[in-house]
């Protein structure tokens, strides 16, 4: 290890601190994986729900997206009671996009730390090349042009070596990042949908 880290100079620290991001980065990927995998589901469940509300089956509508994990369902559900109980107008569709709001927000948990991670990587990697071409450079000064070719270019690479790191971290970030973004996207405009179809099949009964 001690050899490692000597191997590596100035950029070992460098080295270090993008191991621990890129750590943190896929342990934020498999857990916004997990979070977003269900959250465009239960299309045909809620398409099924809102027929039955237009036909006036209001128990069979709800039980048709209860069981719903997209939040979609939940807002829709909360909607269902909402609606059960006679709250209609301005009121109910405030309260309906104040629990959309808070749905599509911790949907976005995490998702600025990726972006940061993203950012910060790189900015780290140039660091630590600069920094190890800056140490490659005074070696070569001491050694008053007496030092080889081979000796430079092992400092050089070396040097480099925490750029590519630092890509190597970011990369995987911004790609989950986006990724993720487009797909919370998607669950919101699912979210504004499914309540304006309902209000619309209420509306029509």
């Amino acid at each position: 290890m001690a050899a490692t880290w000597e191997m590596l100079g100035t950029g070992g620290p460098v080295i270090a601190l993008l191991a621990l991001m890129s750590l943190l980065s896929l342990t934020v990927i498999a857990v916004k994986l997990i979070q977003l995998w269900s959250v465009c589901s239960g299309e045909a469940a809620r398409a099924k729900a809102i027929d039955l509300w237009s036909g006036g089956d209001r128990k069979s509508a709800k039980d048709a997206i209860t069981a719903g994990r997209a939040p979609a369902d939940r807002v829709m559900t909360y909607a269902m009671d909402a609606l059960g109980s006679g709250l209609k107008g301005p009121l109910l569709m405030s309260e309906l996009e104040r629990r959309g709001n808070e749905e599509v927000a911790g949907m976005n948990s995490l998702i600025r730390l990726l972006e940061l991670i993203a950012m910060v990587s790189p900015l780290l990697g140039l660091l630590g090349t600069v920094l190890g071409m800056i140490q490659s450079f005074q070696e070569l000064e001491l050694a008053q042009g007496a030092a080889n070719a081979s000796v430079l270019a092992g400092g050089i690479w070396q040097a480099l070596l925490t750029t590519a790191a630092g890509l190597l971290v970011a990369i995987p970030a911004a790609i989950a990042a986006g990724l993720f973004a487009s797909r919370i996207e998607r669950a919101a405009q699912t979210i504004e949908s499914a309540v304006g179809r309902l209000m619309l099949a209420d509306a029509n009964r």
